[in-house]
């Protein structure tokens, strides 16, 4: 026995979309996918752009996080910080499958195309420096590869101009009445953040009586649950580049996998792992 075709529209699903908004009009799909300029006929290219272009978009929604968190905390809503947070360490989650497919291209395949990216280089994604100066790791040398987008770079220099999300989370942790330095209170943001043994101190009051502290405590874990998948992320970044060019110079000019591994010793929030040792 035969049965009719299911209908959606009999159930009533939209099925005419003339003069009306489609999923992708909505998602700007066509533009989208129509995205991707490959420079070579080598299979491979397009994994490459594909991968980078979906990272891209993931770290704009973690930028999007981070500073909605970050104005939460400077206005002492922490239970809503707290959620964008844990959403931003689940994208860093997403980033580090990312590479699991990028690392499907090997060596040979990736030299079908390298030569054709010219100077262009991960290294220069604004993106991820907006990240990276956003939480806290934060070097003026580092805008110099933006120069020639003078809107890139003025968005990486109001950046510099503001406190951080560590800045911001020192800030709440004095307002809850946990002694803070006041030179850590009222340093200048736009510079990089050294390791501060008093604040140690600090985080180790939390994390010995979280009953009584239990909003830092819970700030402070989900700190900590973020850097972890970020230095993943720069884990996962410096193996696949040695499994796929080796030791070689980076595209951008940097030392490569030297380079990357230099970052891995980077940490965002230190006294926070540093506290651990001393539990």
């Amino acid at each position: 026995m035969t049965t009719s075709p299911y209908d959606p529209a009999r159930d009533g699903a939209q099925m005419q979309f003339d003069g009306r908004m489609s999923y992708g009009d909505y998602l700007a799909i066509d533009q989208i996918l129509t995205a991707q300029h490959c420079k070579t006929a080598a299979h491979d290219e397009m994994l490459f752009i594909i991968q980078h272009q979906t990272s891209e978009l993931w770290m704009k929604l973690a930028l999007h996080e981070l500073s909605a968190a970050r104005r939460c905390l400077a206005e002492d809503r922490a239970q809503e910080a707290f959620k964008m947070l844990a959403r931003v360490a689940r994208i860093f989650e997403q980033l580090n499958s990312a590479w699991d497919v990028l690392r499907t291209m090997t060596p040979a395949d990736y030299t079908r195309f390298r030569e054709d990216l010219g100077q262009s280089s991960g290294f220069q994604s604004w993106q991820y420096r907006l990240i990276e100066f956003a939480v806290g790791n934060r070097n003026a040398a580092m805008m110099k590869p933006h120069e020639h987008r003078p809107e890139h770079l003025a968005l990486l220099q109001a950046e510099l101009a503001r406190p951080s999300l560590y800045d911001e989370a020192l800030r709440f942790l004095a307002r809850s009445g946990l002694s803070v330095p006041e030179d850590v209170i009222n340093r200048d943001v736009s510079v990089a953040r050294q390791a501060d043994d008093r604040l140690v101190s600090v985080w180790a009051t939390v994390y010995t009586s979280p009953e009584y502290h239990w909003q830092a405590y819970e700030l402070a874990e989900k700190l900590v649950d973020f850097e972890d998948y970020f230095r993943r992320w720069r884990f996962n970044h410096v193996t696949t580049v040695e499994r796929v060019i080796g030791f070689k110079r980076g595209t951008g000019g940097t030392s490569g996998v030297a380079y990357l591994r230099r970052m891995l010793e980077v940490r965002l929030f230190p006294e926070l792992w540093d506290l651990r040792t001393d539990l």
